[in-house]
């Protein structure tokens, strides 16, 4: 029997890496709301404390973590965290994820090049290679990476993030193959154009390309973070668990044409 959406999720744990802001504050919003407990995992401490602070004001089981996502550390730790407190995790939201940007790729700092590289595919690899056995054990789970529209096309002053988030892909590919036999699906959402605090100044520096931008959108606006929320839900239920592998484009339409 299928559960009315605000129970859906009821006695789920889920971490949401990056949960503090933008896109993964839109999804641990969706989850809190269909009643499962969620840890937001983010770098910076004040940052998470008001984001807990605002997602308390109507959901109780929401804690915080500091997390460095390219911190071996940080992410025994968080899983540790997870572990004690609620003593399982049923759902991973690979969410944290930087970009930097060049007006081509071969002006692209080395280093610049690592960070995005390290922050949006390694980082996802080494943490959900740490709490799989968990799930394993468990007999069941649900990793959600998210990925990016631009996983599917490149962009020319954003080579590192194009190439990390295409890896992002083919990873989440890998390991439905490989884990659907622990009854365990791994899917990828692909997000459009979010209005976010990583996309912010692009209404101010660049007003006639944020324009042309929401001209391309069929849906005729940028998303928001509580756009994500749905297929988050969705991805996290029962209702998918026939669903693995899949990278599912959240974009109004962006990438259709």
């Amino acid at each position: 029997m299928i559960a009315t959406a605000d129970k859906l999720l009821q006695n789920k744990v889920a971490i949401v890496t990056g949960g503090n802001g933008g896109i993964g504050f839109g999804i641990a919003q969706g989850l809190l709301a269909a009643s499962c407990a969620v840890i937001i995992a983010g770098r910076d401490r004040k940052k998470n404390e008001s984001t807990l602070e605002t997602l308390r004001k109507t959901h109780t089981e929401c804690k915080d973590f500091i997390f460095d996502a390219n911190s071996e550390s940080s992410r025994k730790n968080l899983i540790n965290f997870a572990l004690e407190t609620y003593g399982r995790v049923d759902i991973l939201v690979n969410n944290a994820g930087i970009t930097r940007r060049s007006l081509e790729p071969d002006l692209l700092s080395d280093l610049d090049w690592r960070q995005v590289v390290d922050t949006n595919l390694n980082s996802i690899h080494y943490l959900t290679s740490a709490l799989v056995p968990n799930m394993k054990k468990a007999g069941s789970g649900k990793i959600i990476n998210i990925g990016s529209m631009m996983s599917i096309f490149g962009s020319g002053y954003a080579a590192s993030y194009s190439a990390s988030k295409g890896g992002v892909v083919q990873y989440t590919k890998s390991c439905a193959v490989a884990w659907a036999k622990y009854n365990i699906q791994v899917n990828a959402i692909l997000p459009g154009w979010i209005d976010t605090q990583m996309t912010d100044g692009l209404k101010t520096s660049a007003p006639v390309r944020y324009q042309e931008i929401t001209g391309r959108i069929p849906a005729n606006r940028w998303g928001r973070p509580e756009d994500m929320a749905g297929i988050a839900v969705f991805l996290s239920s029962q209702m998918s668990d026939y669903i693995t592998g899949a990278a599912i484009p959240v974009d109004g339409g962006y990438s259709v044409y």
